[in-house]
């Protein structure tokens, strides 16, 4: 076995955005291209050598080629030890957990989230430092400065070890070891919440569920735990086994790409509870029996009843929510008399605060939701959380959230998401709104009154970073909001995300439809920003 020293050239747009690189598998294909961006993250670690880093992904297309790829480079760039999972399978959360548990100086995770799989569709990259959560942006701007002046890189010219059979591998000086993906997180996993209380009613036909694993990575987790050790049915754990293309079907947790388990839900025979996970098992949709629950509620709800799950019964320190979520969160926080902090977009963000030990939950409007336990969004962490919510409490999902909303109002919200727009044409959009919005302070429409407009920008209060430009907003006098961004998790067009939020007291109004009891606010958010006339878009590709 010898180390290659290969000469290469830098790629344009090697850019690390909010989870990573997230490219098209063509690009990541051409000669050089995942050497190059590998290179460049090992190239600014320092400590590195002889340590051990954690690889693993979400079983799409080119994952295993990568996982061979990465494994030699790391080799050959002085790492003492790898930890991957068996098959390079490990959820993002898992990672997470395994660095944690290991006390590895990193990790690789291959993975381009909620986006579509196959040799036509997207594959991605990104780096977890020693905490277990992403890269924070000094590291991955570093990244990003050394993917344009890269002029080599280094790998081990050996063959490709077996990723499917665990235990010990050597290549050169390294030590490869094939573990259980599942094994710790699932240890973790028990640490946490009330297993026996959970199995007992499942086992007594009280709980029953359906979770759709999409064909992803969650798909063993989900059978290991809520199959064998809680006991639910066989065939509780819909579309289990991991596919390279997901079975051609979109990885995504929400309304539209989880059909299948949206109709089981809102069918005659619907389960007490419904969740689906996305390609790398960090994200969550919770459904009840014909009840959808919106992520910024599901994150208020499990702040409001943490005490009733044995990992969160003293209590939690503070809530972290991402700007464009709603404030449901904000209400709860206030009345259990913790803090409530705003954050941009990306789970980065939510690291500090955790490490610091100023919060225990965290969440993203966009289908995230995660604790202290690990430093990533966790997907089947919070369908367990509501499951011992479920157990302990005997009640149905809907009658917990009406309950919720009956002590702290409803904060009605909605997402509209315009996908694949032209990326010139988006930026002329937010360029436009970054312009006006501010000159709309003071005005009225439809009776309330714009008190804020502005590009919201964040100073982290551990580190004093500054993070600016990261979403438009609108906000009135009543606390309904408006809120732009475009997001950073696509590979192609850009995607304009529209957040509208409006808060309800009134109970006789909680059964009322988002899109309905919003409906003002949509189109005055389409006026505002000129989204027809800028994108030549007449709706919303996915409403949520």
């Amino acid at each position: 076995m010898t180390i290659r020293t290969v000469p290469t050239t830098p790629f344009a747009g090697q850019k690390p955005g909010t989870s990573g690189l997230r490219k098209k598998v063509r690009e990541f294909q051409q000669p050089h291209y995942l050497e190059n961006f590998v290179q460049s993250v090992f190239d600014t670690l320092e400590g590195a050598a002889g340590t051990t880093l954690v690889l693993g992904g979400d079983g799409r297309y080119h994952n295993r080629a990568a996982a061979q790829t990465i494994l030699r480079m790391a080799a050959a760039n002085g790492f003492g030890r790898v930890l991957v999972g068996r098959g390079a399978l490990l959820s993002t959360p898992a990672v997470s957990c395994v660095i944690r548990r290991s006390g590895a100086f990193g990790g690789l995770v291959m993975s381009a989230s909620h986006n579509p799989g196959g040799p036509d569709a997207d594959f991605g990259i990104k780096y977890n430092i020693g905490n277990g959560g992403p890269a924070p942006e000094k590291i991955t701007e570093a990244i990003h400065a050394r993917t344009q002046t890269i002029d080599a890189y280094r790998i081990l010219d050996t063959a490709d070890i077996d990723l499917d059979r665990l235990g010990s591998h050597r290549l050169g000086e390294m030590s490869v070891e094939v573990i259980d993906p599942v094994a710790d997180y699932a240890a973790l996993m028990e640490s946490l919440f009330d297993f026996d209380l959970i199995a007992a009613r499942i086992a007594s036909g009280k709980l029953t569920l359906a979770f759709d694993a999409m064909h992803a990575v969650t798909g063993p987790y989900a059978k290991a735990i809520l199959e064998e050790r809680l006991g639910a049915p066989a065939g509780s754990v819909m579309n289990g086994v991991p596919l390279e293309d997901f079975g051609g079907g979109h990885p995504d947790p929400n309304l539209v790409h989880a059909h299948d388990l949206v109709e089981k839900l809102f069918g005659a025979a619907a389960p007490d509870l419904g969740a689906a996970s996305d390609g790398d098992g960090d994200r969550n949709m919770i459904l009840g029996r014909h009840f959808y629950v919106t992520p910024s509620d599901s994150l208020a709800v499990l702040a409001a009843n943490a005490t009733l799950v044995p990992g969160y019964r003293d209590g939690i320190r503070g809530i972290a929510r991402s700007m464009p979520t709603s404030q449901a969160a904000d209400a709860v926080a206030k009345a259990l008399g913790v803090p409530c902090y705003e954050t941009p977009t990306g789970w980065k963000f939510f690291g500090n605060l955790l490490d610091a030990g100023r919060i225990t939950l965290c969440g993203e409007e966009s289908f995230g939701t995660g604790s202290d336990h690990v430093r990533e969004k966790d997907g089947l962490w919070a369908v367990l959380f509501w499951l011992n919510i479920l157990a302990a409490r005997g009640e149905s999902v809907g009658d917990i959230v009406r309950a919720h909303w009956a002590r702290f109002g409803r904060h009605v919200y909605t997402r509209h998401d315009y996908e694949g727009i032209d990326s010139a044409a988006a930026a002329e959009l937010m360029a436009h709104l970054r312009a006006s919005v501010p000159t709309l302070v003071g005005q009225g429409f439809g009776g309330d009154t714009v008190v804020l407009g502005d590009d919201f920008a964040y100073t982290d209060p551990v580190d004093g970073s500054r993070s600016s430009a990261q979403g438009v907003r609108v906000g009135f006098a009543s606390g309904a909001r408006i809120v732009y961004r475009l997001s950073g998790t696509g590979t192609e067009g850009a995607t304009l995300r529209v957040y509208i939020e409006r808060h309800e007291p009134d109970v006789a109004r909680h059964g009322l439809d988002p899109q309905e009891a919003l409906a003002d606010l949509v189109t005055l958010a389409g006026e505002l920003a000129g989204i027809r006339a800028r994108t030549g878009r007449e709706r919303a590709d996915v409403i949520t």
